[in-house]
């Protein structure tokens, strides 16, 4: 088996699609078919189930997906760590985010690093807290900017960045009080939430769970602006960070919820073996976040 042709096999895996996965790797598809069914011969399974359409993984082929990426993972980080004795930073840095988490402003680290750094090649991904963590623990994201949502699977470490209280965003017009108010006092409002995944959505879940009250969003959004618009527009109240309750203060109302709820922390998530590029992103990140 060779790192070759698991590098075939993840990237049919990822797009299932063999002519697709041909033309990211920038080979034939004939080639690329060639090099799964070999690998599928020596291991003496059958690892894509194969339609006119699309393809899907057979339980062999996700059995083996999640140690592909493993071992692709480790080998990029050790070329990485060859180089980094020799004195350059290369490769290839995954950045993950969820979107408005602060203290680090992402985009602009990233430029920083890149003009530290122009050996090494930059991507950069958004998605819920929850699905980013284990994109880590898989090996696909060196470094991803995240919510303490959740057990962290072993392997893979946070390093805490900020922590803040949950609010309620309400319209001034829904009359609630500038202090502090109990859940169980927008036990009837509709509510604007995100979608599964989001650390946001678990750390209102469990404030609700913790109210006695069952958390069902009317509206569900995956980006913190579409939020902002629809309790803007008064179509329902929201259970978020403190922080996003700056975004739009003359607009919007923020409520303190009395009995506290889960503390909202901004979090690095980090494999505890990674590679330099890796290191030095994170090193650069919580030198910036204390300025």
């Amino acid at each position: 088996m060779e790192l070759r042709q698991l590098e075939h096999f993840v990237a049919v895996a990822e797009e299932r699609h063999f002519t697709r996965a041909a033309q990211n790797l920038l080979i034939s598809q004939s080639g690329l078919s060639a090099s799964i069914r070999a690998l599928e011969l020596e291991l003496g399974a059958t690892l894509f189930i194969r339609s006119t359409r699309r393809v899907e993984l057979t339980a062999a082929g996700k059995a083996l997906l999640a140690d592909s990426l493993r071992t692709l993972a480790s080998a990029a980080a050790a070329q990485n760590a060859v180089a980094a004795v020799r004195g350059l930073l290369r490769g290839t840095l995954n950045v993950g985010a969820e979107q408005c988490v602060g203290p680090v402003d992402i985009p602009t680290e990233l430029a920083r690093f890149r003009t530290s750094n122009p050996g090494v090649d930059m991507r950069l991904h958004f998605a819920g807290s929850a699905e980013l963590i284990d994109s880590v623990d898989s090996g696909q994201t060196d470094v991803a900017l995240v919510v303490d949502c959740a057990p962290t699977p072993q392997g893979v470490q946070l390093v805490p960045l900020a922590t803040h209280g949950m609010i309620v965003l309400s319209h001034p017009d829904r009359g609630l009080p500038t202090t502090s108010i109990e859940l169980d006092d927008i036990r009837d409002d509709e509510i604007v939430g995100f979608q599964a995944g989001w650390g946001c959505r678990v750390l209102a879940e469990r404030a609700f769970a913790s109210a006695g009250i069952r958390y069902r969003p009317s509206m569900e959004v995956n980006d913190v602006h579409s939020l902002l618009d629809l309790v803007g527009l008064g179509l329902g109240v929201a259970v978020v960070p403190a922080p996003f309750g700056l975004k739009r203060p003359q607009q919007l109302r923020s409520t303190t919820i009395s009995s506290g709820g889960p503390p909202w922390t901004a979090a690095l998530a980090v494999a505890e073996e990674r590679s330099p590029a890796a290191t030095a992103f994170l090193d650069q990140l919580v030198a910036r976040a204390k300025l």
